[in-house]
Order: structure tokens, then sequence, then C-alpha cells
């Protein structure tokens, strides 16, 4: 399906060195606000509190979040859990006071606020056990990187692994970066945007690399930088159908859903706009340097000799 078709192939590769320039300059920033600021870490990863709630009615999240800001914190999370009575609220740890004391001191505040509300139950979510969960969060990362470069080792040739790896990680650094510089919470819904664009990105790669390995495959005057820039410009519609479905959805997430989706959508939509920039200008580019060539993906047929060998083409 296409909405529209170019006819004239996009020189996109003429314009990879600044653009790849560009990225460049982008991915180091997103390092170094990383070392620098670090990520804000929710509950989940460094521990606290966590204090669900029942109302007779459905509950005002919104006003329970106002609660909750009057007691001092800050970021704190708070969502509907199971029904529309029921709130989870997440409270970090906060200087001189227990975890009881917590819990005590905010159902005082809802109490006073709503008297129609009773305490389900109460955990404590320790230092360790957040460590542990960011521990397989990276593990999980690492495990996704190595599959995707086996998959596409496989799939393609080498050179296409890694120039698919440094787009894709290009892409979760910069979701990392914008997290760090404006302190947004990073919480485990934003670690499963993270690993969503992974997926995501590496989608749209094979996608132009396999477009790449047809092009070779039928238009073999064609040199590599002509042959990069004929897959991009026949896969455009497709990006602009898929991705923009796709964007529309998580846009209104973005807006429509409440401060429980926020910064999952958010940190789907940074990743899915830097996913096609990547798979078309890092991707493909880091591709085009490594050498890549039309004897990578179709092996020569062996009946027709080599076209090198002086002797080709004579007969007996």
């Amino acid at each position: 399906m296409e909405l529209f078709k170019i006819r004239k192939d996009i020189p996109l590769m003429r314009h990879a060195l600044v653009l790849n320039a560009f990225s460049f300059i982008t991915f180091v920033a997103a390092v170094f606000f990383l070392f620098s600021k670090g990520l804000h870490l929710s509950v989940e990863f460094t521990g606290g509190t966590l204090v669900e709630v029942a109302y007779q009615q459905p509950a005002d999240v919104n006003r329970v979040r106002e609660v909750v800001a009057k007691l001092g914190y800050t970021d704190v999370q708070v969502q509907n859990f199971g029904t529309s009575r029921d709130v989870l609220v997440r409270l970090p740890p906060l200087a001189g006071q227990s975890s009881g004391q917590q819990s005590e001191a905010l159902m005082a505040a809802l109490a006073a606020d709503n008297g129609e509300v009773a305490l389900r139950r109460t955990e404590f979510v320790g230092p360790q056990v957040g460590k542990e969960l960011a521990q397989d969060g990276l593990t999980a990362l690492a495990l996704v990187v190595v599959g995707i470069m086996i998959y596409l080792a496989f799939r393609f040739e080498w050179k296409y692994a890694v120039s698919a790896i440094i787009a894709n990680l290009h892409d979760v650094i910069i979701i990392l970066g914008f997290f760090a510089f404006f302190q947004w919470e990073f919480s485990l819904p934003v670690l499963a945007a993270v690993l969503a664009v992974l997926g995501y990105s590496v989608n749209e790669s094979v996608v132009i690399f396999d477009r790449i390995r047809e092009t070779f495959r039928k238009q073999r005057k064609m040199n590599t930088v002509q042959v990069i820039d004929h897959a991009i410009t026949s896969t455009i519609s497709r990006t602009i159908i898929t991705h923009g479905s796709t964007q529309i959805m998580v846009l209104s997430m973005l807006l429509f859903g409440g401060p429980t989706l926020f910064y999952f959508a958010l940190a789907l939509t940074i990743g899915i706009l830097f996913g096609i920039y990547s798979s078309i200008f890092v991707a493909a580019a880091v591709a085009m340097w490594l050498g890549i060539k039309r004897e990578d993906l179709i092996k020569p047929d062996k009946r027709e000799g080599n076209p090198d060998d002086p002797n080709h083409g004579a007969s007996a």
C-alpha cells in the first residue's frame, strides 16, 4: 500500500555526513547528561512504600495527587488499581519517617479530605529490591541488543548487524538523555517503552535492509550509494503510513492518558521520531561506510564464473 509514489530517488546519502555529525553531537550530549545529572528513578528502583486504598465511589485520582503533594512529596505515582474505586500510591522514602509512618500520614490526609476511604494494603519496597530491578532491566536491555545483532547477522551480514545496533543504541541513549536532562521520572513503564523502541527501530532498519538487498538483486548497474537512496526512497510511503498511525495512537496516550501513561507515551514518542531518523541516516549511512556491496547479500552464481577472470566467457 502506498499513499504516493516518488518517481525520482532522493539523494539522502549525500547529506549523511552532516546529519550523522548532528547525531554524534546529540549522542554525546545525552551521555553527558546521563553522567552529570543521572536518571530520576522511580520508587520501583529506589525503594519506597506502596499504599493501596479503596473508596466507596469512583476515586478522583487528581484530587488524591493534590492531597499527597501537600504532604511534601513530588513526582508521586498515583493510579487506579483494578477498578475505578481502588487507588495505588507509590511513596518515595522520606527523611525521618518510617514506612508505617508514611502510610499512616497518607491515610490521615486522605480521610480528612474524604472520609469514605479504606486501607487495603501497605507494602515496603526496599532499596535492594530496587537495585535488583535496575540490574534486571539492564540485563534485559543487553539481551535484546545481543539478540538483535545475532538475528541481523544471520539474516543479512555482520556489517548490517553492526550498523543497526549503532542506530538502535543511538535511539536508546537519546531517550535516556532526555529523561536525564529534564529529570523526568524513569519507571518500569518507561523501561518497557525503551525496550519497545528497540524492537520498533530495528523493524524499520530491517525493512530498509530488505529493500537494499532487493535493489542490489534487480539493479546491477547502480552503485552502493544509489542503491541505498533508491531503497530508502521506495519505502518512504510505507514509513509514513506505519509510523504516522503508530504516532497518532501514542500521542493520544500522551495527551489523554493522564499522568499514569504520560512518561511511557513520552518515551515512545521520542523513540519513534528518532527511530525513523536513525534507521535512514544512521543505520543506512553506517552500513554504507562499512563498505556493504552486492556480494555481501547475493552470492555470485558459480556457473557464471568470475567476471574478473581473463578467461571468463571464453569457449573451450
